[in-house]
């Protein structure tokens, strides 16, 4: 059983700019990255599962795509083999996985006040609050879906609305909806801070792809660390979650 105690009166709290969340987070990941390649481990191993079981192809679609010549009038992905049923089991795994991603949070907030931190925590999530982190996945992943298939574009609007809700959830033991509201409102509020600071975390996040593929193992967590940060700057340093053992 989970409770929550005073925090300490140690750790940093950053300033309600972009730039000073995104600095804050760099700081906070310098701790926590060893995790943070672990959880991306036990994600692209089930990607690569999910991909054998599926049948789908990702290299030979690229590969079609760059074939193409630029044409892409008569490409479809959806009929590409495997496609459908490794982007239904896809969304499963982001969703079964996005109390790793909680736990890393966690990580980042007991590196930030001071705490040891144990390789335990970084499963917190599937013991604290763990239905409503699951319909928040849900909820956000299927909003967030639709804004990136209308045009991409769209995606980057919507997801700063987000950023505030797996802190709130874990911090907070907020429901699904609580979260969902309180974040929306707070970031509709700062709509430009959270949208510099997730357009900014974003791309550092897929800077790995970028500059040399499996760099993304290193890169790709970041945007939990910056959602950290955002809470402390918003909501304040979180008081520190304990478990009876």
């Amino acid at each position: 059983m989970s409770e929550f105690n005073e925090f300490d009166q140690q750790g940093s709290v950053p300033e309600k700019s972009t730039g000073s969340i995104i600095s804050h987070a760099f700081e906070m990941y310098k701790g926590v990255f060893l995790y943070a390649i672990v959880a991306m481990i036990v994600y692209l191993i089930g990607g690569f599962i999910i991909q054998s079981v599926s049948g789908f192809n990702s290299t030979a679609m690229v590969e079609e795509m760059r074939d193409s010549g630029g044409d892409y009038s008569s490409f479809s992905y959806w009929r590409a083999p495997g496609f459908s049923m490794y982007i239904t089991l896809s969304s499963l795994l982001g969703v079964l996985l996005a109390p790793l991603y909680v736990g890393l949070i966690y990580m980042v907030n007991k590196y930030n006040t001071k705490n040891p931190i144990e390789f335990s925590d970084l499963f917190i999530g599937y013991r604290q609050n763990f239905v409503n982190i699951l319909i928040y996945s849900i909820i956000s992943g299927i909003i967030s879906s639709i804004s990136a298939f209308i045009c991409v574009i769209p995606f980057f609007f919507v997801y700063p609305l987000f950023l505030l809700g797996y802190p709130i959830l874990l911090f907070e033991n907020a429901s699904a909806t609580e979260a969902l509201g309180k974040s929306f409102n707070i970031a509709k509020e700062n709509y430009w801070i959270f949208f510099g600071t997730t357009f900014l975390g974003l791309v550092i996040s897929v800077a790995g792809v970028i500059l040399c593929g499996i760099g993304v193992i290193l890169t790709a967590p970041f945007i939990m660390v910056v959602m950290y940060s955002a809470y402390c700057a918003f909501l304040g340093k979180p008081r520190q979650i304990t478990y009876d053992k």
